[in-house]
């Protein structure tokens, strides 16, 4: 079993549709697990129309509530807290669950033991059946810390199923940026494939990406989107990866075959064989053939 994870440096290079597409397409090889990692903005169930087979709550962290029956009102919790998550009252104060920041600090100070830590929910995962098999995928709720527990905790449900079926690739959809988002989702892979764009922010975007994957040791290929809407800066992104030895695996072209791919509810790879899909095609037997040699 090989996992693949799909990165790029920043949001809207286009990484999920690749992501998608190379679910299609590994689908064709072998038994295929999918993950969408980008739980604060998940959008591949968008072209993979998935069936919610099991869902559950997400807990990371305990929030303050105030019992109104035990609160005497006396201010000493608001005063206190730096996130001004307490909300004052006549009778008793109440605390803004999207302020609080779970510090605890009111729960000790409050002179009549009127605040307990209770567990917040943050979001929900799901597992789900789609035509390239198996996804995982959440939701983080707006304002809900801690994406990266609930990243690890996906990535954790999908290894166990990808292990009992004996699949033979992980595809997985990586949050953008840099963050601890990023590296639960990119932790023990086999390979990276970064997603990039033709802009001088795109290849600053790639250096901060790639940084992170050599950290942590892991193999990386690189293909650049919409590549001929700025050739100068495509080629910039080219000079950049052969200074590095980091091989560039695809220059994908701009093509509206994506949009009409996504009206349909299909990946491009599904839709035909247009540019975009030839390069994209190009991209997984680099995968492939990396994966084969190694590196």
């Amino acid at each position: 079993m090989k996992q693949i994870v799909i990165l790029s440096g920043k949001g809207g290079t286009g990484k999920t549709t690749v992501a998608a597409a190379l679910g299609h397409l590994a689908s064709q090889d072998g038994k295929t697990v999918m993950v969408d990692a980008d739980v604060d903005a998940a959008n591949l169930e968008l072209l993979l129309s998935p069936v919610v087979l099991e869902e559950a709550e997400f807990s990371s962290a305990k929030k303050a509530f105030i019992d109104p029956v035990l609160c005497t009102a006396c201010g000493r919790c608001a005063e206190l807290c730096r996130f001004d998550a307490i909300i004052p009252g006549a009778d008793a104060y109440r605390v803004d669950n999207l302020a609080c920041e779970g510090c605890a600090l009111c729960y000790y100070q409050c002179p009549t033991d009127a605040i307990r830590m209770e567990e917040a929910v943050s979001g929900r995962w799901f597992q789900s059946e789609t035509r390239f098999g198996p996804l995982f995928h959440a939701r983080l709720y707006p304002g809900e810390e801690n994406s990266g527990k609930l990243v690890t905790l996906v990535r954790q449900k999908a290894l166990h199923v990808a292990r009992a079926t004996q699949a033979d690739w992980v595809i997985i959809d990586g949050s953008p940026g840099i963050g601890c988002p990023v590296i639960a989702a990119a932790t023990g892979v086999d390979l990276a494939l970064i997603v990039t764009e033709p802009t001088l922010s795109g290849i600053h975007d790639l250096e901060r990406i790639l940084t992170t994957t050599a950290h942590f040791r892991i193999p990386a290929l690189v293909c650049v989107n919409k590549s001929d809407i700025n050739p100068s800066r495509a080629a910039q992104v080219a000079d950049f990866c052969k200074a590095r030895a980091i091989p560039l695996v695809a220059e994908i072209p701009y093509d509206d075959a994506v949009t009409r791919a996504m009206v349909r509810g299909q990946t491009v790879t599904e839709f035909g064989d247009s540019a975009v899909a030839q390069q994209i095609r190009r991209v997984w037997n680099a995968v492939r053939d990396s994966l084969h040699q190694g590196r």
